[in-house]
């Protein structure tokens, strides 16, 4: 998942990235309210951490020119300020969740994990559950016939993907545009490797495989 994160604080982003690195997730980061209203619409983000004291330009005014421009990818919303009426502002912009400075990265990856998991259908679960697996995002592990097995770091992202976009025809560059940052790796045929990874794992009949089309994840 392919993840804007918009701080100005150069240490809470570094720690911030870190830790969503960490669990797998592509980030961006910017630290002006003009960069990321430009790139907000441009790229093809899965979801977007937002703080509204940007310098260029505030997050409110960001969230607000993104949601005016049809931007539908979730925005969590982080905010030092304690007024009620900021955060009710941001979600009357536009905002799905907020969280108010300081907090625990945990905190902010578990929001991030159920937001998402929200976003694509899956409200009622406090993991993601998707034809006939389980994935453990904790210890990036899927189980599978009653059976945990391992995965490598881009076997999860790239089962993460799948897992949130069930029966969903994917090409190869959308798969890129979403689990990868480096243009070595978007032009490489580094995604039917892991493909071909997961189905020794999983069984070949897990992802369909649309010649000249994509791939599609149907589970068994």
């Amino acid at each position: 998942m392919r993840l804007l994160l918009v701080e100005d604080s150069v240490a809470l982003a570094d720690e911030l990235m870190a830790s969503l690195q960490q669990q797998g997730y592509v980030v961006d980061w910017l630290a002006d309210g003009r960069d990321a209203a430009i790139h907000g619409v441009i790229e093809p983000y899965d979801l977007i951490v937002l703080d509204l004291g940007l310098p260029g330009k505030s997050g409110l005014e960001v969230l607000t020119e993104w949601r005016s421009q049809s931007m539908n990818a979730p925005v969590l919303i982080l905010t030092a300020r304690s007024s009620w009426s900021e955060r009710i502002d941001g979600l009357k912009a536009g905002a799905d969740d907020y969280l108010t400075k300081p907090f625990h990265p945990d905190e902010l990856l578990l929001r991030i994990q159920a937001l998402l998991r929200r976003t694509h259908g899956f409200a009622n679960n406090s993991q993601l559950e998707a034809a006939g697996l389980l994935l453990n995002e904790d210890h990036q592990s899927v189980i599978h016939n009653g059976e945990e097995k391992e995965l490598t770091a881009a076997e999860f992202r790239l089962l993460r993907y799948f897992m949130l976009h069930p029966k969903q025809l994917l090409s190869k560059s959308h798969l890129a545009d979403h689990l990868y940052d480096g243009e070595t790796e978007r032009d490489s045929n580094v995604i039917e490797v892991h493909v071909n990874h997961l189905r020794r794992k999983l069984g070949r009949d897990v992802i369909e495989t649309k010649r000249g089309q994509g791939y599609r994840f149907v589970g068994q």
